[in-house]
């Protein structure tokens, strides 16, 4: 294998590793899938294990444990992202996987409120916050792995599946739900249909196990004449904090977006009063939309001026999304919300294609799956995990779904600030930091 950085490669390089990307990608999938669902059914759930006589009330206690998981993976980052750099990117991703398939049974298992008390929402938080631990230093392992067994010229390519797996998860949660949705009585679903996409979720566990212990040791990982210490690690995610910094403020649209176009849909199309079969309809689309792009804006970022390609599709988001809000919120039909959610979805496909290979090219060499980790779970903790409560809260306290755009428009301003502070030459095609 050749260095990372040649421009010379042999014919096996140039051929896209498709095993690898599938044996990482399922695993962050059924996280996903996870996260998903949980959003998808929080109603339900908020009833099953938040009852109050205030729905709102009830809505805001699941959506705020949603968010909690979040605030678990900064800390997720540190601890397994320095056990993933010191022993080792499979070493990492399986126990990652173990810790969240405990959090998922949790959460698929647990009785309601009704039958055994208070234990209830007790048991689904520890559940939530052993699943934000794990995905604290899952996301950032993936993509990590991608970009260790990438050629530098085709970075953005191979990262992109991190998130294109995600998207296999979208669009299989909004098929479950759509099924049970027609297949089920309302007060079936209400009170245990829910748990069904969960347990399809426990099913294919085993699956994912079998996937991640044949994976083999990144080259560049499996090189290392020596590992770096835990001092080590922190020592370099201090000295980097303008790195990590300016990494948190690039992942804002990226995370913020997401959680817009698909964890929050289902509850925001409710809020429209447009019917829940067109949420999960639309979401369906909204996963393809992003899987189709993805491939085709990463190819394109590798061949194009990283921080140049950011500005664009940041400043098109900023300036686009509360118009857009206000016409959908307006006069609400199934044809505006299908059209803001598609635009959404081509935004967020043509960012995180980029700045997912931008932030891993960034991070301190010796801590890179704890300080790509770290940067990606503290934004996601403060603003995307928050995003789902912000909403409910914005449209209950102003009466007007529009704010949601206010929100949406904010962060792609945050990552504009960010993106913009980054050294032109820094991320200018074919000078990529050397993954060694």
């Amino acid at each position: 294998m050749t260095e990372y950085g040649s421009e010379t490669l042999p014919v096996a390089e140039k051929k896209v590793q498709v095993k690898p990307i599938i044996q990482v990608g399922a695993g962050n999938a059924l996280e996903i899938y996870d996260f998903m669902i949980y959003g998808y059914y929080a109603r339900y759930i908020s009833q099953a294990y938040f009852p109050s006589d205030n729905e709102y009330t009830s809505l805001m206690l699941t959506l705020m444990t949603f968010a909690l998981g979040f605030f678990a993976r900064p800390f997720g980052a540190i601890i397994l992202g320095s056990y993933t750099d010191r022993h080792g990117r499979r070493k990492g991703l399986v126990l990652s996987l173990f810790l969240m398939s405990l959090g998922i049974l949790c959460i698929a298992l647990t009785p309601t409120y009704a039958a055994i008390g208070v234990a209830a929402p007790i048991i689904v938080l520890l559940g939530r916050l052993l699943q934000g631990f794990s995905a604290g230093a899952e996301l950032g392992g993936v993509v990590v792995y991608l970009a260790e067994i990438s050629p530098p010229h085709r970075r953005a390519f191979y990262t992109c599946w991190q998130v294109g797996s995600q998207q296999f998860a979208v669009m299989t949660a909004s098929i479950v739900g759509l099924v049970l949705l027609y297949a089920m009585p309302t007060a079936q679903l209400h009170d245990w249909g829910w748990r069904i996409p969960l347990l399809i979720g426990c099913a294919v566990i085993p699956l994912m196990f079998w996937l991640r212990s044949n994976l083999q040791e990144t080259a560049v990982f499996a090189k290392k004449k020596r590992t770096p210490t835990v001092k080590e690690i922190c020592s370099s995610l201090t000295t980097g904090w303008r790195t990590i910094v300016t990494c948190m403020g690039m992942v804002a649209m990226a995370t913020v977006t997401a959680q817009t176009v698909t964890t929050y849909a289902p509850t925001y199309i409710k809020s429209l009063n447009l019917g829940e079969n067109v949420g999960f309809i639309t979401l369906f689309f909204v996963g393809l939309s992003i899987l189709f792009w993805l491939p085709i804006t990463a190819s394109i970022a590798d061949r194009v001026n990283r921080r140049t390609m950011m500005i664009i599709v940041t400043l098109l988001a900023a300036v686009t999304a509360y118009p857009l809000l206000s016409w959908l919120s307006a006069e609400p039909t199934i044809l505006k919300f299908v059209v803001f959610e598609l635009w959404f979805s081509f935004i967020y496909a043509c960012y995180s294609s980029v700045q997912v290979a931008a932030m891993v090219e960034m991070v301190p060499a010796h801590a890179r799956t704890a300080g790509y980790s770290f940067a990606q779970a503290v934004a996601a903790a403060v603003l995307g995990g928050l995003t789902p409560a912000i909403y409910t809260w914005l449209n209950h306290a102003f009466n007007s779904n529009a704010m949601v755009g206010v929100w949406l428009g904010f962060n792609a301003l945050l990552s504009l600030i960010a993106v913009l502070t980054l050294d032109h030459k820094q991320t200018k095609i074919n000078q990529f930091v050397e993954l060694h």
